[in-house]
């Protein structure tokens, strides 16, 4: 099958022989063709599947017959859930549609909103927006929603992730109730499911790929190793494979920081991205990552579902996601559109039972290979699918002394800290003037019952 079977016009099929596409992709099939016909669509696909053009292709298309725009209104309105992930939505609405008569306009948090409100100005027929600017925009009348034809939800499961689904109910109940829904997630979670009952109306419902599966264009490796040669291990790769051009991903911020600071020091050009950067510092190293300016661009998880950059070769987990479907998105940035690309996970001992949960959720054991000198004084154990999961452990009952583990949201369900007045309990949950074994007043008791200590309820 062809672009040019798929009912679209002259001055689009050329933008995308112009972009060098010839084929659709599966998930293009069948959304394009729902699309046009006016119809509701729920599609679950994978990163690099080409789903951003499997809706702003035929989108494009139903707009371009349309009636023009009103100032300060909009006719289509994607929602995404990062800033990074807005821009690039953006961008692909651009290219497709630099034959027609149609504009787009892209806004997000982190930047001032005066010049978005001077473009808002003239409307728009396509606005890719962050939920919360996009309210921001709304409650200072800047933009109005009285002429949307269609919405788009675009990675939906992660916008949820996020905590944007306040921000989405808002955003529902302010839109014109005739309308064409599409809702793009990486999976039918039961969450999605709740959300989407409120959304679309007799949805043509889309999957390309099995839940939580990889890529098969993403050669994966797991290189086990001590924590304290992770980054030495890791130069060692990028210098003896002659990578130009690696996604690293960190878990937490100031890791980010720390090893895009090793990574100058021996030489590779790096930047970090992660939500405590301001937004010109993250464009600014997406941008320089791009052009190839950055060797190696060293990520927390904001930018995994964010960042679409082609024929990206490959992507190192620095460290393993806490969260194993996150392992599917992170690597989900290579191997893209045909391409093959590898994801490369450096992991310790320690480690383990994170690479159990990801080799069990995408059912296959990932090949291990040691460097001669990185091989680890702590060897990670043998894998095993067949094992069952790995439970958390139960916390064991909390002591007054050491209860310094139960930060807001750490606590298992039910478990309380022991002491009957928990206002008592200081930052590290030991107790001030509690009944503690330590300052428990005295009591005289009966000669017939002796003395005992009972334990904290």
């Amino acid at each position: 099958m062809s672009f040019t079977s798929l009912g679209l016009s002259a001055p689009i099929l050329k933008a995308i022989e112009e972009q060098g596409y010839d084929t659709p992709s599966p998930i293009q099939e069948q959304a394009i063709p729902a699309v046009l016909a006016g119809k509701d669509v729920m599609a679950a696909a994978q990163t690099g599947t080409g789903k951003t053009a499997g809706f702003t292709l035929p989108i494009l298309e139903r707009l371009s017959g349309g009636t023009k725009v009103k100032g300060n209104h909009v006719r289509t309105l994607i929602l995404t859930p990062t800033r990074e992930l807005a821009a690039q939505v953006n961008e692909s609405v651009v290219k497709y549609s630099k034959h027609l008569p149609l504009t787009s306009t892209v806004v997000f948090g982190g930047v001032k909103i005066n010049p978005q409100m001077q473009i808002l100005r003239k409307g728009s027929d396509v606005l890719v927006a962050t939920p919360g600017r996009l309210l921001d925009l709304y409650n200072q009348n800047a933009v109005k929603f009285s002429q949307i034809e269609v919405l788009v939800l675009d990675e939906a499961d992660r916008m949820l992730d996020m905590g944007f689904f306040r921000d989405i109910k808002k955003i529902l109940d302010l839109l014109p109730k005739k309308r064409q829904n599409l809702l793009f997630s990486a999976t039918f979670s039961p969450e999605i499911r709740s959300l989407a009952k409120g959304l679309v109306n007799n949805p043509v419902e889309i999957s390309v790929s099995p839940e939580n599966s990889t890529a098969t264009t993403v050669e994966q490796f797991v290189y086990p190793v001590d924590k304290s040669r992770k980054s030495a291990l890791l130069v060692k790769l990028i210098k003896e494979n002659n990578w130009q051009q690696v996604l690293i991903f960190s878990r937490t911020k100031h890791g980010a920081n720390r090893l895009s600071m090793y990574l100058e020091k021996q030489g590779i050009k790096s930047a970090p991205i992660h939500g405590n950067k301001s937004q010109g510092a993250r464009t600014k190293a997406l941008a320089g990552f791009k052009s190839g300016e950055v060797r190696a661009l060293v990520a927390t998880d904001i930018a995994a579902r964010g960042i679409d950059i082609p024929q990206l070769p490959q992507v190192v987990n620095f460290d393993l996601p806490n969260v194993s479907e996150d392992y599917v998105h992170r690597i989900g940035r290579t191997g893209r559109a045909g391409e093959v690309g590898k994801a490369i996970s450096l992991v310790t001992a320690e480690e383990a039972p994170d690479l159990f949960g990801i080799e069990r959720l995408i059912q296959k054991l990932i090949p291990r290979i040691d460097v001669e000198g990185f091989i680890p004084s702590d060897i990670v154990p043998e894998s095993n699918l067949s094992r069952k999961p790995i439970k958390a452990k139960k916390p064991k009952r909390a002591k007054p002394n050491h209860a310094d583990g139960q930060r807001s949201g750490d606590n298992a369900r039910g478990h309380k800290p022991a002491g009957k007045n928990k206002r008592h309990f200081g930052a590290k949950g030991s107790e001030s003037g509690g009944n503690t074994a330590a300052n428990k007043p005295s009591r005289r008791r009966r000669p017939s019952k002796p003395a005992t200590t009972s334990p904290s309820k």
